[in-house]
């Protein structure tokens, strides 16, 4: 069942799933005009390949740890952290430990 996406003015909670996290599925929390917010969880081992999308992307994690492949390197990000990414950028990830993170995506007029 999908979850239903926010409303302008609702209140959302990002905080870590800890005990629930083996059993939460990513899911959209906005899916706005220009903007989309995604609760994604990956857990140990597990990666999501190399791609790139057209928009400015920024990743926050919330729990766990995270590999971040782009700009030739690779980047950890742990719980409170995020990274920046320019659109068209190619980049992966992956979970050393099961992670939970906010995808924060920004769309142009022509993709909205």
């Amino acid at each position: 069942m999908a979850l239903p996406h926010a409303k302008s003015g609702d209140v959302v909670s990002l905080r870590p799933l800890g005990a629930q996290l083996a059993q939460t599925l990513p899911h959209a929390i906005v899916k706005g005009r220009r903007l989309e917010l995604i609760r994604t969880v990956l857990h140990a081992g597990k990666s999501v390949h190399e791609h790139k999308i057209s928009g400015e992307m920024a990743i926050l994690c919330i729990e766990g740890r995270l590999g971040v492949n782009a700009h030739g390197r690779r980047i950890i990000l742990h719980p409170g952290e995020l990274v920046y990414l320019e659109g068209d950028v190619l980049h992966a990830m992956d979970a050393e430990i099961d992670s939970s993170a906010l995808l924060v995506l920004s769309r142009s007029e022509a993709q909205a």
